[in-house]
Parts: structure tokens; C-alpha cells; sequence
């Protein structure tokens, strides 16, 4: 058994920001990556809004550049996958395929995942047309046509952001009516730019390395079609990534983990940072500022528990 001061749980911007600003207050953090380092932004194809980058950048290279960042001032990274929690400490119990952890304060920065429709497809042409964030692709389909799927708040929302650079959006929806709020829906069938496919799923995405078309199926006729365009949008939902700590740590009617503005869960020694926490604006920048917090809020902690001096980045620095 391996005994550690800090474990952060997960490597997305918020997991590996944690483990920056941990790594700085010398406190030698362990990260444990998951099955994919990086999280949601290692798939994401150019990311242009995070500041500092005018010229924008791979999502690759930007967790590349986080986890060079971190490492250098000490961070460790196990690429191994979480199985087990024990929160009934501190310390804390981690339990990897590999190994088994003790840490006296843990980071759980597991992200969330967006729902996915699970048709011919759509994994391989993810990032290459296929999106589930409008605010970090619409960028690069001005003055292209796009497929929004979903009819609530999110996919109305994404929809009329799409507007601003795509010639059409076509929102398709397995219903005849929206679940989105009645404001968005009169905001939406006022805009010209903006067409409803009612009735109809998405049973394929098609492509050469490229998304070219989807095909589709009315819900009430079974009639099937296809339409022509350059990218699809999915919006029937995300999820947490918390099934691990459910009945651990306190959790909403959705399954994120509750946090108060420390990034402190109900449990001593346990935080949470980015979209595991975050059922609102999921944004790569937000999930680093989480991570931040998290890791600050985590040296007090400790100092607190071992009377020992903290660190200027803690302070404020």
C-alpha cells in the first residue's frame, strides 16, 4: 500500500490544473488518469477559447501542455483506472487495477460524459463533424449547413448559438414538440436560420473521414431518409462521471457531486472539481478554475491538519 498526501483523481483540465497548483505547494501529488488522459478535451479537434491561445490549438496539445506543466514542478501520473473508493477516514482508501492507495485528501475530478446516440458512425467521426459542444466547434462550420439533435433546453440553446455562424441548423427531434423552455422555443421558431425536423431520429452518420450526411427515421411513419451536412450536434444529455462515489459523497437528483465554493464535498478531505461538479457550463477554462480552487482549498486543509506553513499560490500568489 502506497501512501500518499494528495490523489487526484482523474486528468481532465480540472484533474490536471489540481495537480499544477498541488504540485506547486509541494505537495508531490498523484494523478490517477483514468482510460483517457485528458478527458472530453483530448477528443476535442481545435480548441480556440481558451485564453492565452489566439492562434487556438489541438485538444492533444493542450493536455500535452498541461501535464508538462504539472510534471514539472512535481506532479506523478499513474495511468491506471480507479475501482474502488474508501472515504471513511481520513486517510482516505484508493483502489486502482494496479495498487492500492491511502491519501489524507483526494481530488475527484472524474468529468462528465455527453450522451451519446450509439449509431453507425458517430465515435469515429467524433471531431470531425460530429460535436457535442457548440461553443467550442460552432467556429468552424460558418457558413455551413448543421444537424442539432435534441429538443430541450440544451439543444435549443446550441441551436440558436449555431446561428450565428452556420447558413442552416436543423434541429431534429424525436417528438412533435420541444421540451425546451417556452422563451428558447419562441426564440428559436423566430429565427429564420433555424428549421425543425419533428417526429424523426438519427439512425446513422455518414462520412469520407468527414461528416457528408446522417440518415434518418420518422417515429410515426418509420419512413427513412437522408439529409445532406456538415456537421452534427448532439444534445439528449450529459452525465457524471460519479457512479464510483455514489452513497459516498453527497450527490444531486442527476448524480453531480455537491460542492460548497471551497470545492469542499460533505466528506473531510474529499473535493471535487470541474464537470463532475459542474451540470452548467462544462467549459474547459471553468473546469481549470475548479482545479485551482480545488488544490488551494486542499493545502489549507492539510496545513490545517499537520500545522504546517502554506504556500504562497494558497495564500493567493
Amino acid at each position: 500500500m502506497s501512501e500518499e498526501k494528495v490523489i487526484i483523481i482523474g486528468s481532465g483540465p480540472a484533474g490536471l490544473t489540481a495537480a499544477l497548483y498541488a504540485a506547486r505547494a509541494n505537495l508531490s501529488p498523484l494523478v490517477i488518469t483514468g482510460n483517457e488522459l485528458g478527458g472530453q478535451v483530448s477528443i476535442t479537434n481545435e480548441v480556440e477559447n481558451y485564453p492565452g491561445f489566439p492562434e487556438g490549438l489541438t485538444g492533444p496539445e493542450l493536455v500535452e501542455r498541461f501535464q508538462k506543466q504539472a510534471e514539472k514542478f512535481g506532479a506523478r501520473f499513474e495511468f491506471d483506472e480507479v475501482v474502488e473508493v474508501d472515504f471513511s477516514g481520513p486517510p482516505h482508501t484508493v483502489r486502482t487495477h494496479g495498487q492500492t492507495y491511502t491519501a489524507h485528501a483526494v481530488i475527484i475530478a472524474t468529468g462528465a460524459s455527453p450522451k451519446r446516440l450509439d449509431v453507425p458512425g458517430e465515435r469515429e467521426l467524433t471531431g470531425h463533424g460530429v460535436s457535442y459542444c457548440a461553443t467550442c466547434d460552432g467556429f468552424f462550420f460558418r457558413d455551413k449547413e448543421v444537424i442539432v439533435v435534441g429538443g430541450g433546453d440544451s439543444a435549443v440553446e446550441e441551436g440558436l448559438f449555431l446561428t450565428k455562424f452556420a447558413r442552416r441548423v436543423r434541429i431534429v427531434h424525436r417528438r412533435d414538440q420541444l421540451r425546451a423552455g417556452p422563451l428558447l422555443q419562441q426564440r428559436a421558431f423566430n429565427n429564420p436560420k433555424i428549421e425543425f425536423i419533428w417526429n424523426t431520429v438519427v439512425t446513422a452518420i455518414e462520412g469520407n473521414g468527414r461528416v457528408e450526411r446522417v440518415r434518418v427515421r420518422n417515429t410515426v411513419t418509420g419512413e427513412e431518409g437522408t439529409l445532406e451536412t456538415d456537421g452534427v450536434f448532439i444534445y439528449i444529455g450529459h452525465y457524471p462521471n460519479s457512479t464510483l462515489f455514489k452513497g459516498l459523497v453527497e450527490m444531486d437528483d442527476h448524480g453531480y457531486i455537491i460542492v460548497d465554493t471551497f470545492m469542499r464535498t460533505n466528506v473531510p478531505g474529499v473535493f471535487a472539481a470541474g464537470e463532475v461538479a459542474d451540470p452548467i457550463y462544462r467549459q474547459v477554462v471553468t473546469s481549470a478554475g475548479d482545479g485551482c480552487k480545488a488544490a488551494m482549498q486542499v493545502e489549507k486543509y492539510l496545513a490545517q491538519q499537520e500545522s504546517r506553513p502554506v504556500s504562497q499560490d494558497a495564500a493567493g500568489g
